[in-house]
């Protein structure tokens, strides 16, 4: 190993190891690996310690990150999923984009930024990270929630007009090359472009779903093909001059409608975060720490609208549509930051010659503060509902027309005996028991396929969620005996959302006197529910290593013992 490999290998190595430690400081202060990575880059850059000399090294392998980031973007993109998009998710992507890029212009105008570089950073403002909104609602078991679908459905919007404004930008890179010295060069590009696609169309309908149906026999190679066909195309892409980032994508869109999009998806993202951390440290290292002071003004500023801005956009729109004040809050929330690709666009601008290093620099401070604290926002969202519940009557409809259509008239309690909150494998066996003894037992729950398990069963099911309590509040329980709660909770999870107090909060507000029956994980929570109103608490795991213990011991009694 020479010099040069070997210092590209100590520093590879320093920087990976600093990388884990700033992680795992991220970890504890609960903060998505984006903002750790950033904070690697500012403290390895030349302002802060200056680790950072293989600078060439790095960019590629920050350009093979954003490859890969697109190739995993496309694969999502499977064109029937984009044509069943429910007209909720389309309306509110698209009206959320427009208000947020609408308003993020006239407030860049209004600081004084010329329009061009005023144009970039209200684009910018409008993507929201898929990665983070999907990691937290799912640690919080809201994913299946209502506003947790809707919220994924105009992400998935906002995906499809990054798709949009990247080609854009590609294609007035072309227009704007040094080396394209005519219409016909860039007409070339055009060509050429027009031609990968009808390629890649016939390689969807022909040869995708055969080709990995036989890769698949190995998982290792499919993972192998999957990183080879991506860099291919995205290497295919540059040199026909519309860049690597569109030839990633359409690599990832020629995979997109085969059964295996999602195995290959989950199998990259390893991968994916390991590579983003060099883009992150490349993009840190960049910024001239010296020249960040001018901007934290207009950076506290478009954090605010984007932490306060974006998630009254997006409350407004669900509200004129008829959705209650509580579903848009919640599902506001959900775009309260920006981007990785909101770097990556203004990254692809400064490329084109459109914008400088301070406009950068400002959307990376942008960054920095929305995705740190929309975190604890998008965590602690009940509680902020709860505080900020008096003041948004004004985004609610007289009458919530579209969320009672979708949610309460499928609640028709009356005529059951029972009804249980939480289908999982628990309630489940509860619902079972109780059916076979001729109870009628309703369950609710807000996982689609958790539903249609329970009707199979044959037994009455409702789509509900039992931590809105206002849902449990309308709920006609006159008839019911009792009220069980088997809605699991995430133990690790730093989440206020706990199903069990905001149900008994709910069966107050509805009047309910009967029996009310809780499951818990942890003992200590048991006093307090009793205190709360429960009047059975359920223990599963501690009942089921009880019921195994007797068995244990009661066998072993009938066993004479070796000595």
């Amino acid at each position: 190993m020479d010099a040069a490999s070997a210092s590209i290998f100590y520093e590879i190595a320093l920087l990976v190891l600093l990388a884990a430690g700033v992680g795992f400081l991220g970890l504890l202060l609960r903060q998505p690996l984006v903002v750790a990575f950033i904070a690697v880059g500012v403290l390895a850059g030349p302002d802060a310690l200056g680790l950072v000399s293989s600078v060439e090294f790095i960019e590629t392998l920050s350009q093979i990150s954003i490859a890969v980031l697109l190739f995993l973007v496309g694969l999502k993109l499977d064109v029937s999923l984009v044509r069943n998009l429910g007209k909720v998710a389309v309306a509110t992507g698209l009206g959320q984009v427009t208000f947020t890029a609408l308003f993020g212009f006239l407030i860049c105008l209004a600081l004084g930024i010329d329009w061009l570089t005023s144009i970039y950073i209200s684009v910018a403002l409008t993507f929201s990270s898929t990665i983070i909104i999907v990691k937290l609602l799912s640690d919080k078991q809201e994913i299946g929630a209502l506003h947790g679908k809707i919220a994924l459905g105009f992400l998935i919007v906002q995906d499809i007009f990054v798709v949009l404004a990247m080609v854009t930008l590609s294609a007035i890179g072309v227009g704007l090359g040094e080396d394209t010295g005519g219409v016909w060069e860039v007409a070339q590009v055009f060509l050429g472009g027009a031609v990968m696609v009808g390629a890649v169309v016939l390689f969807i309908r022909y040869v995708a779903n055969p080709l990995l149906a036989r890769v698949a026999r190995s998982p290792e190679l499919m993972v192998i093909f999957a990183v080879g066909w991506a860099a291919s195309l995205a290497a295919l892409g540059d040199f026909l001059g519309f860049g690597k980032e569109l030839g990633g994508l359409l690599a990832g869109v020629s995979l997109a409608s085969t059964e295996f999009r999602e195995a290959i998806s989950s199998r990259l993202a390893s991968l994916r975060d390991f590579l983003l951390l060099f883009f992150f440290i490349n993009l840190g290292a960049g910024l001239q720490l010296s020249t960040l002071g001018d901007q934290i003004g207009p950076a506290v500023v478009l954090s605010l609208f984007v932490l306060i801005g974006n998630p009254l956009i997006v409350l407004a729109i669900m509200g004129f549509m008829g959705y209650r004040k509580r579903t848009g809050f919640l599902a506001g929330l959900t775009v309260a930051q920006i981007s990785e690709f909101s770097l990556i666009f203004m990254a692809m601008g400064i490329t084109i010659g459109h914008v400088g290093d301070a406009a950068m620099g400002l959307v990376t401070l942008v960054g920095l503060v929305t995705i740190a604290l929309s975190v604890y926002m998008i965590t602690w969202s009940h509680k902020l509902y709860e505080i900020c519940e008096p003041w948004l009557g004004l985004f609610e409809r007289r009458r919530p027309h579209r969320e009672v259509e979708d949610t309460q008239s499928e609640t028709d309690v009356r005529g059951h005996d029972f009804v249980i909150f939480g289908l999982g494998r628990y309630g489940c066996r509860i619902g079972a028991r109780l059916h076979e003894q001729g109870y009628r037992v309703l369950g609710i729950d807000f996982d689609p396929e958790a539903l249609a398990n329970w009707r199979r069963m044959g037994l009455d099911a409702s789509y509900g969620d039992a931590t809105d309590p206002e849902f449990v509040a309308h709920m006609d329980l006159s008839t019911v005996q009792a009220v069980v709660s088997a809605v699991p909770r995430d133990r690790g999870a730093l989440t206020e959302a706990d199903p069990q107090h905001a149900l008994l909060h709910g069966l107050r507000s509805a009047n309910y006197k009967g029996r009310v029956f809780l499951s818990v994980q942890k003992a200590e929570e048991i006093d307090n529910l009793r205190d709360q109103g429960a009047s059975v608490v359920l223990t599963p795991f501690d009942d089921a290593a009880d019921y195994a213990v007797r068995q244990l011991v009661t066998q072993d009694e009938t066993q004479p013992h070796q000595g």
